[in-house]
């Protein structure tokens, strides 16, 4: 394991598979307990519900965007290709790198400046350090595990999964019994759609956001494997966690002063059980945080050779992923400096809002090519052929992925910023996920029809890189 990965968006051969579908269940656990998960909580209460039916929407929410999720972890084994790799048979060559993958940037760029807000905020709480230097010792920690990339990132993540249960368990302690809530908080209060909405989305798009990478994680893992069991081992670990920690973020919020930053918020509520907890609680959830950072930095990495590969072709290299990942350092911390810590709900909760309405149609358009059209059998050498059957602009995929995007936008709301038409009509209610998935996916699916998949599956079976895909991989 102490060796550098070799490969990046390459096809990984099957001698080299190797690990147990299990250690997605580490992964995706892990992924949400830290300083962002929690903060995300702090953030849907700030949005106008009561905290239950704040939990409601967080709960279905976090049910309805990991369910997405889940089924593109599913397309890892299968292909043995990063994430956004996959996209290419839908949106073309080109198409992919000018549309998805520019946006899939922009989503590490946007999480990984929230986390570097956190992570420097969470650093001068404990050291005293400046939040610039705070960021940049933490980056520091998350770039070692980036640059060994896939198997040291499977097992920090493995190694944290227990001592994270019993931290977390002593922190839902001391919100939920150590006092500070306010008298009446269990009430649940009118039922407000558009704020219950807002909460939804906003959770669902959260995990939603691990859709453009989630499968850069299950790549490794032998082809064999059943579509039910990478889904579950994906779905079940991401769903709960995700639950449990927004909701704490949420509970701790209710019992702090209006206008506390998340890291102080989860300070004075450790603290409430014991003096010093809170020094302890931040950092655990400060070293969730270097972790979730080395997956960013990682798929951030991934994504800006993808882009380049699509123009010039790119020989993966060590210092081709070290040079990537400098660059998202110095990106990350110039932005996040700009914002500032005191912003960062405004900036984080925009930032989620956006990127989900940027990859809903997206997350339907290449779900529905692979389990309904193509049903996991492409031609990889194709894939990575500028003038290949795949061609260099997609035409079905990027224009569904268009009118995906204009009919949510009438259903959009996006806080102090703007609301769709048909939201304002509807007194603020945003439906633009419901609108988004089906029109997208609909759409691709009818373009589709004129796809010579025949010729296409006589191709895949002359490669003989993949296995036949079976009929229960359909979601």
């Amino acid at each position: 394991m102490a060796e550098v990965e070799q490969h990046s968006i390459d096809w990984i051969p099957l001698t080299e598979r190797h690990g147990d579908v299990r250690s997605l269940g580490a992964i995706w656990f892990v992924g949400s307990l830290n300083l962002t998960g929690f903060a995300t909580g702090v953030v849907t209460l700030s949005m106008g519900a009561s905290l239950v039916w704040t939990v409601v929407a967080t709960v279905l929410g976090s049910l309805f965007g990991t369910f997405f999720m889940a089924f593109h972890s599913a397309q890892g084994p299968q292909l043995g290709l990063p994430q956004l790799v996959q996209s290419r048979p839908q949106f073309g060559y080109l198409g992919a790198a000018v549309t998805v993958w520019v946006f899939a940037l922009v989503n590490y760029i946007g999480y990984n400046t929230s986390d570097a807000l956190l992570s420097g905020d969470a650093m001068n709480t404990l050291f005293g350090v400046p939040n610039g230097l705070g960021y940049a010792l933490s980056a520091a920690i998350a770039t070692v595990i980036a640059l060994f990339g896939y198997d040291w990132i499977h097992a920090v993540n493995k190694w944290l999964t227990w001592p994270f249960v019993a931290v977390m368990a002593l922190i839902s302690g001391a919100a939920l019994l150590g006092g500070g809530l306010p008298a009446g908080i269990w009430a649940p209060g009118p039922f407000d759609l558009t704020t219950f909405m807002l909460v939804f989305v906003f959770v669902a798009g959260f995990q939603l956001g691990w859709a453009p990478y989630v499968s850069d994680y299950s790549r490794y893992l032998r082809p064999d494997l059943p579509v039910r069991s990478t889904f579950w081992w994906t779905y079940l670990p991401s769903a709960v966690s995700g639950i449990w920690v927004f909701v704490l973020g949420a509970v701790v919020s209710a019992a702090a002063p209006p206008g506390t930053t998340p890291v102080a918020a989860l300070k004075l509520a450790a603290d409430r059980l014991a003096s010093g907890f809170g020094t302890l609680a931040i950092a655990a959830l400060l070293v969730g945080l270097l972790s979730i950072m080395a997956i960013n930095q990682y798929g951030g990495s991934l994504t800006m050779i993808s882009i380049a590969d699509s123009f010039r072709p790119v020989r993966p290299t060590r210092r081709i992923r070290a040079a990537t990942i400098a660059i998202m350092l110095v990106a990350v911390g110039s932005i996040a400096n700009f914002v500032g810590v005191e912003q960062f709900n405004w900036f984080y909760a925009n930032v989620v809002v956006i990127l989900t309405y940027l990859f809903i149609p997206w997350t339907a358009i290449n779900l529905v090519d692979y389990f309904f059209v193509r049903r996991g059998q492409y031609v990889v050498r194709e894939i990575f052929n500028p003038r290949g059957i795949y061609g260099r602009w997609g035409w079905r995929g990027n224009l569904a992925y268009l009118i995906g995007l204009a009919a949510m936008a009438p259903f959009m709301v996006i806080v102090g910023l703007y609301t769709g038409p048909v939201a304002a009509a509807a007194g603020g209610v945003d439906y633009s996920l419901l609108v988004g998935l089906p029109v997208s996916g609909g759409l691709y699916l009818l373009f589709a029809r004129g796809l010579d998949l025949a010729a296409e599956r006589r191709m895949v079976q002359e490669e003989g890189l993949l296995t036949p895909h079976r009929e229960e991989a359909r979601p």
